[in-house]
């Protein structure tokens, strides 16, 4: 290590020590920083968003990019077989959020993360060799349950890297490449379905060179995830001390700890519990309404097959861009409640349009409504996740809520699949109310839950006479959680 780093690091040491045997103003508190190696820290800070970018998943929405290539049709569905497809996908995708996050924390997301990859990856390859309805929807059961601990599992695993100010953007990083996912599933749709095969359908051909794709990058994270900071074979001596100091200054975290089963449900006797499960439950019904039916409500405005696959493109692309301008606000501020309820209100204006005006009439304003649409949608699945974790510092306690919450969004995938039927085609209406209500009533329950941490902060400001944000307390000082004296949320 060089000198000048080893210089850095002891002076923070130095003036670590000072400070716990010292006391001081409220004003010098404020001021209270570590002196520590800024290249290393922006070393340490920017080596993990390329692994997080190429992490790109096999995105649902190509189910409904083969439907439009006559997925349907060829496998012999009938009446509302689609629609439960989807439906019963949810089922296992809600159900084993929270066991399989557990086993992450247990083994680490070096094991599980890949693990998971290989399984669904397999699943969604098989997909091309279902004839029927039963075989395709074995199978769509069986990649529910795989893709269900991965989502949580790389909240979970960021918490472990990454300060509270920065969780937000990073999950989006991660979140965005599966956004982006759903564009190239549309350009991958329009190039694919341009093979004109005798025997084999466009359709199949997109499942195999997905699926395919996911299992060769899940080979390649075996050997490129670390499990810890201080085990990354990509850091140097430097950035992993950089790394131990960050756990202690602003980790989502007061500390290490074994995996303890008792300590997973710690916090799930609070009144707190219940807002949460509402927003988890609420906000992914807009994301599962635009992930998944996107090509068919753009199908709505009368274009082909190609065409349609095609024009998915630039609203996904859109929502990557709104998703990390918003998340990097989100993290810059320090602030969740108001950027979370802003997106939901987005996509909640593009519903509104999507559900009055006649699309075939007004084409330029229904594909308008279709970038709000994806513009708010997945904002909250980043922010929402980071918030809860920001106000839990026990690695076990955030292992099993994080599961939780993203299982109750996939169970909250069930609403909007069980509307969306052929029924109800081409306006979908029930659809577009019932995603609504939800944004809605997570808006509602967002702002209660938001306001509250804000008003406890003044109040505890106000009994102990210091002006105080999440941000100005270490959270190595937090041992005891929201029960410490200094303990701030962050809102």
């Amino acid at each position: 290590m060089p000198i000048e780093q080893q210089r850095n690091i002891t002076m923070a040491d130095e003036k670590a020590q000072r400070l716990s045997e010292s006391s001081f103003s409220k004003e010098e508190a404020g001021m209270v920083t570590d002196v520590i190696d800024k290249k290393a820290e922006s070393n340490y800070g920017m080596a993990f968003p390329g692994y997080h970018r190429a992490m790109i998943i096999v995105d649902r929405s190509n189910l409904g990019n083969a439907k439009t290539d006559g997925m349907d049709k060829d496998l012999g569905f009938t009446g509302e077989q689609y629609s439960l497809l989807i439906l019963l996908f949810y089922i296992p995708n809600g159900l084993c959020d929270l066991p399989l996050n557990m086993l992450t924390k247990k083994w680490s997301g070096r094991v599980m993360l890949p693990s998971l990859m290989v399984g669904w990856g397999a699943m969604a390859l098989l997909q091309c060799a279902a004839h029927n309805f039963a075989g395709m929807l074995v199978i769509r059961i069986l990649l529910g349950a795989f893709e269900a601990g991965f989502f949580a599992g790389v909240v979970f695993y960021l918490t472990l890297f990454y300060t509270r100010g920065e969780l937000g953007f990073r999950i989006a990083l991660f979140f965005g490449s599966a956004l982006l996912a759903g564009a190239f599933s549309g350009l991958i749709s329009f190039g694919v379905f341009q093979i004109d095969h005798a025997q084999i359908p466009g359709w199949k051909f997109l499942f195999i060179i997905e699926g395919a794709l996911t299992v060769v990058l899940a080979l390649i994270a075996y050997a490129w995830l670390p499990a810890t900071p201080q085990s990354a074979w990509f850091l140097t001596d430097a950035e992993r001390t950089v790394a131990e100091r960050r756990t202690l200054r602003d980790l989502s975290s007061s500390g290490s700890h074994e995996f303890n089963m008792r300590e997973c449900f710690k916090e799930w006797n609070t009144w707190k519990m219940f807002p949460w499960c509402v927003v988890a439950f609420t906000y992914p019904v807009a994301f599962s309404t635009t992930s998944n039916f996107l090509p068919q409500i753009v199908q709505r405005l009368g274009y082909s097959v190609v065409k349609t696959n095609l024009w998915t493109v630039a609203p996904n692309a859109v929502g990557f861009v709104i998703l990390l301008c918003i998340t990097y606000s989100s993290d810059y501020f320090r602030e969740r409640t108001f950027h979370i309820c802003g997106a939901l209100c987005i996509s909640l204006v593009g519903l509104v349009i999507l559900a009055t005006v006649d699309v075939l009439g007004n084409k330029a304003v229904a594909y308008f409504a279709c970038f709000l649409l994806c513009a708010g949608a997945y904002v909250p699945s980043c922010l929402v996740h980071s918030w809860h974790n920001n106000n839990n510092l026990n690695e076990n306690a955030r292992a099993a809520t994080t599961g939780l919450m993203v299982g109750l969004g996939n169970l909250g995938g069930i609403v909007s699949a069980a509307t969306f039927r052929q029924e109800y085609a081409p306006k979908y209406l029930p659809t577009l109310y019932a995603t609504a209500a939800c944004n809605v009533t997570c808006i509602c329950f967002t702002l209660w839950l938001g306001g509250w941490m804000k008003l406890e902060n003044r109040r505890r400001n106000k009994s102990q006479g210091v002006v105080l944000r999440a941000e100005d307390v270490k959270t190595s000082e937090l041992g005891d959680g929201e029960d410490s004296e200094r303990w701030r949320y962050f809102t």
